[in-house]
């Protein structure tokens, strides 16, 4: 009696410690995301993510920001499960200055960056004492002044090249004495008007009805390294629904739809 009592207890405190680890489990899962990303293509790649999670069962909610500082912010806080805005470059930047611990969980797309102008049709056409937009945050900053080398503009000192941290201090040779102006990457659209050419990211261009195919005057090769990607906070980063969300963006779906409407301004990079 005693031992078939015993037996009993065992078994129903196993089935207790399994039903509470599968209860940690789903815990640990989420079915509602809140995803940032920013205005323009992000918004509309996340519609055609949000219907492919939804077959999964996971339901995504798209916050979109129109400012780069803002995206990592929330997400740290807590205000986000997830964002999908930026490039390794950039997060890693965001990191170290503000103290984050974020971490990316999945490639997303590739935007080949442009210069873009009102005042010129080719950068031949690029006058002596230009006033040339850049972005002002480290990583940005530095992507537009190595296409400014790339186009024969200026040249850099070769440790920065090296270590993607060159600033308009680093520009050793300036030929056309161009006068490099920093401002917000949000700033830039609107500064069009008062630059020669300024150095727009995909998002914020194809907000101001700008196309890297057709406006662009310095545009960067379709194999970039500044993949964009999907982070998360670390202690996340293994979580049933980072994968899930994951596996959403990098759909079949997902990959014609950028193929198919961005044509080449945009590069599936998974």
């Amino acid at each position: 009696m005693h031992s078939t009592f015993r037996r009993r207890t065992l078994a129903l405190a196993a089935l207790a410690a399994t039903l509470l680890a599968g209860n940690t489990a789903f815990a640990q899962d989420k079915n509602t995301l809140k995803v940032g990303v920013s205005v323009g293509n992000g918004e509309q790649i996340f519609e055609v993510v949000k219907k492919v999670a939804a077959k999964d069962g996971l339901n995504i909610q798209v916050v979109v920001f129109n400012d780069y500082q803002l995206p990592n912010a929330a997400l740290a806080s807590g205000d986000l499960d997830a964002n999908a805005f930026q490039h390794l470059p950039f997060l890693d930047n965001q990191n170290k200055a503000r103290g984050f611990d974020i971490v990316p969980v999945g490639l997303t797309i590739t935007a080949p960056l442009g210069f873009y102008s009102r005042k010129i049709k080719s950068i031949d056409q690029l006058p002596d004492g230009a006033a040339v937009g850049i972005q002002n945050d480290p990583s940005n900053g530095n992507r537009a002044l190595l296409l400014l080398q790339t186009a024969g503009l200026i040249t850099l000192k070769p440790e920065a090249v090296k270590n993607n941290t060159a600033t308009p201090l680093d520009v050793v040779t300036n030929p056309k004495k161009l006068k490099l102006v920093a401002l917000d990457a949000a700033q830039l659209p609107r500064s069009l008007d008062d630059l020669t050419i300024a150095a727009i990211n995909n998002d914020y261009a194809e907000k101001a009805g700008l196309s890297l195919n057709k406006d662009a005057v310095i545009k960067e090769a379709a194999k970039s390294p500044y993949a964009n990607l999907i982070a998360v906070r670390r202690a996340d980063k293994d979580k049933p629904w980072a994968k899930r969300l994951v596996a959403a963006y990098q759909s079949p779906e997902v990959k014609s739809f950028i193929e198919t409407q961005f044509k080449g301004s945009l590069i599936p990079a998974f």
